[in-house]
């Protein structure tokens, strides 16, 4: 009588995350699998009910050198690398007594989350390096067809389901796995090489930092390694011939753009989110500090610059006054809030053509206005709650451009202006109301593209001068911008986001109406800027900073 017997199957557990280790331990050892383990993850699993066996007993070979050294053996990558299709290599394993090990379920030392804490010590960093784990993991991923590796605990449930339903994996997913793990890898030595890269060593031997000493980290480290995963593919990119996808950071910052849920829509393109983006930062900046934190606020983006911005007392009111600024370019713009839309906003901004709308939430009754409207993309995105670094405020800490062959990399513009921080230069003190419309004006000038000029009044933008190669060209078109939407120029404040080196650019926004000017200065011609403005009657402020946005 001809009898079949089921191989067996082993599976080796040692994870520093335990989140649901128990849960696919259970469903492993109900399909008859073996399991192996280590250390914390073996008693865990053991308390658990489950029959479990120390990777010491079957290698034959004690942990040793503090756990340094206790699954670098050929029982361990013999039992992952050996391919099953081939006798040579089941051969060897009979030979040498070694089991095949099925399932590998590892997740890494904190490496990440170590160097991350205030404080870390060269020492604590070093000793959160995982060895034995990365190399398990690269032979169990490279045997893809054979081993089912995990690294990550979001993995578990789909595992668990495919063994229920089939007492298997299939090679989908195994494939799946194998390059989730590979890409951990990668993730997990490029942030090891960023670290260890940044640490700033002088020339003597007594610059490496002793084992209880914080090192020194260069903020711009000896290599950089871009972690990115992959959100989507795209349609296309900025023009129909170009291909595109969205990537995101490995841990995005609360508050970003890639946190958006979209409640309804199209698929968003290469140039909507590029200008969704734009919209949102600068909206979500009126909520960060200042007179103007509590204030509701809307951001109207077209091709990546703001051409209406204003705040007001609600959805409703920011919304309508920013539309008022460029009604012509606000159609199929891109629209931000910072406050909940309720239906009273939705009603008047349903009526003009718009590709997203984006807002920390929406009321039932605002999201029923739209319905009809399957086309526009509206996004649902929490604002940052604030804190301590930028990732906190939602905010990235580095800023890249790709030239060719290589990356411009610089710490991202995260200057928050202070009325403390300004210096009134001329004769003329400006209003408390001109102080206000100064600090707005200045917020709004860091997000249009240089050379900018906005001119502001009563918590809007009157006219808004983006991207010219002349300074004096940018006021003139915000002055016809606002000719063109009917809105009068007298008594507001501008701002410009660098020095104007001459007194013509002054002359410019004063004759159409300012009043007020908020500049960086550190002109050579400071003064002869200052005497201008005298002259005029006007009040003009310096921030010491400029917003160059190229």
């Amino acid at each position: 009588m001809n009898t079949h017997t089921t191989p067996s199957r082993t599976a080796l557990l040692s994870v520093s995350d335990k989140t649901g280790i128990a849960e696919l331990a259970r469903a492993l050892h109900a399909q008859g699998v073996k399991l192996l383990s280590t250390g914390g993850t073996a008693k865990l699993l053991a308390d658990s009910g489950l029959l479990v066996t120390e990777v010491a007993e079957m290698t034959g070979f004690p942990e040793m050198l503090d756990g340094r050294v206790k699954t670098l053996h050929p029982r361990v990558h013999g039992g992952l690398l050996a391919r099953r299709d081939f006798p040579a290599h089941m051969a060897a394993l009979a030979e040498h007594g070694i089991e095949t090990i099925d399932f590998l379920v590892v997740n890494l030392y904190p490496f990440e989350a170590t160097v991350a804490r205030a404080g870390c010590t060269l020492e604590d960093a070093i000793e959160n390096i995982d060895i034995g784990g990365p190399a398990m993991v690269r032979s169990a991923a490279k045997n893809w067809k054979d081993v089912a590796v995990l690294t990550d605990a979001s993995q578990y449930a789909t595992v668990i389901t495919e063994l229920q339903a089939s007492g298997g994996v299939s090679d989908k997913t195994k494939l799946r796995l194998s390059v989730a793990a590979f890409n951990r890898i990668s993730q997990y030595d490029g942030a090891i090489s960023d670290y260890l890269s940044a640490i700033q060593l002088g020339d003597e031997s007594h610059a490496v930092p002793a084992g209880d000493k914080t090192p020194a980290l260069d903020l711009f480290p000896g290599q950089s390694n871009g972690r990115f995963v992959k959100v989507q593919d795209l349609r296309y990119g900025e023009n129909s011939h170009q291909q595109a996808a969205l990537y995101r950071d490995l841990l995005p910052a609360p508050g970003s753009l890639v946190t958006a849920r979209q409640l309804q829509g199209k698929e968003l393109s290469y140039n909507n989110i590029a200008d969704a983006d734009a919209a949102w930062e600068c909206v979500k900046s009126f909520g960060v500090s200042g007179d103007l934190a509590q204030a509701a606020a809307c951001v109207i983006v077209k091709h990546a610059n703001p051409c209406g911005v204003a705040v007001g007392a609600n959805a409703l009111e920011a919304y309508s006054k920013a539309f008022q600024t460029d009604p012509t370019s606000a159609f199929g713009g891109i629209i931000a809030l910072n406050t909940e839309l309720d239906e009273a906003g939705a009603q008047a901004i349903s009526k003009q053509f718009v590709e997203v709308l984006m807002a920390p939430s929406f009321t039932p009754a605002a999201l029923e206005v739209f319905k009809s409207k399957v086309n526009v993309r509206i996004l649902q995105i929490d604002l940052p709650a604030g804190g301590a670094t930028d990732w906190d405020k939602g905010r990235n800490r580095m800023d890249m451009k790709r030239i060719g062959s290589g990356i411009l990399l610089q710490t991202a513009d995260n200057h928050e202006l202070a009325q403390s921080d300004l210096q009134v230069v001329t004769t003329r003190q400006p209003s408390a109301q001109e102080m206000n419309d100064l600090l707005f004006a200045w917020k709004v000038a860091k997000y249009v593209k240089s050379n900018a000029i906005v001119f502001c009044k009563g918590g809007m933008t009157m006219g808004v001068g983006a991207g010219q190669m002349s300074r004096l060209d940018s006021a003139r078109i915000a002055s016809i911008k606002a000719g063109h939407a009917n809105l009068s120029l007298a008594d507001t404040v501008v701002a410009s986001d660098a020095f104007f080196p001459f007194r013509d650019g002054l002359d410019v926004v004063v004759d159409h109406g300012a009043t007020c000017v908020i500049q960086p200065g550190g002109s050579m011609r400071d003064q002869e800027v200052i005497d201008a403005a005298n002259e005029r009657g006007v009040a003009m402020v310096f921030t010491g900073v400029r917003h160059f946005r190229h």
